[in-house]
């Protein structure tokens, strides 16, 4: 059956306990660690916000801590649980891109963020383009990207990020004039900033979804 960007998601975290012999409570526990300072912003070709991370309280709160962690480069700290009220999230994860855009419409303002969705199991260079720029129009308005992703991906230092029930993550900076894209991933600490290739963010989302300023 053909995958669309409202497939429901859920950490493969969470799939691993399960093989492990069941979930005993949160994945991770959420924890603020200082941001990543704004660096180059007086160019063009780069700029990164400050992003106050925060990992996810639940194996199923990537959804809500993705957007949570979005909305703190604009200096907003808003609690996880309230955020999955609003989204609907369930142990099955946040149904889509399609709950997430709203509640940092209700956050941001009226229409400031749209849902995109890059159909298809590979994204296209017209896709990959736009996101590129649907990145970097968003950065530089002092806002973060949050992208749907499913699937196994490589960063820019060869480590393999593999979610294949789904997941959520903002996107806080670019640099190589949007060709590099810097990723705040709320699943674990210890990766918790690393960056991708655009062309590999594109395809990670192929099939689902992101919301970007427009």
């Amino acid at each position: 059956m053909r995958t669309t960007m409202l497939r429901k998601t859920a950490l493969t975290i969470a799939a691993a306990a399960a093989t492990a012999g069941g979930i005993a409570g949160p994945a991770i526990a959420a924890q603020a660690t200082p941001g990543v300072a704004a660096a180059h912003a007086d160019r063009k070709s780069e700029r990164q916000l400050d992003v106050r991370y925060e990992a996810q309280d639940t194996f199923y709160y990537c959804g809500p801590a993705a957007a949570r962690n979005a909305l703190s480069v604009q200096g907003k700290n808003i609690d996880q649980h309230d955020m999955a009220q609003r989204m609907g999230t369930t142990e099955n994860g946040t149904d889509s891109i399609n709950d997430i855009t709203p509640v940092l419409n209700k956050e941001t303002g009226k229409d400031v963020y749209r849902s995109v969705e890059i159909a298809g199991a590979k994204a296209d260079t017209k896709q990959t383009d736009k996101l590129r720029e649907d990145i970097k129009r968003t950065v530089d308005d002092g806002r973060a990207v949050v992208a749907n992703i499913a699937g196994t991906t490589t960063d820019t230092n060869g480590t393999t990020h593999s979610f294949e029930g789904g997941h959520y993550v903002s996107v806080t900076g670019y640099r190589d004039n949007g060709d590099t894209v810097t990723i705040a991933d709320s699943a674990n600490p210890a990766t918790a900033i690393y960056e991708l290739t655009t062309d590999n963010l594109a395809d990670w989302i192929a099939t689902r979804g992101y919301t970007a300023t427009h």
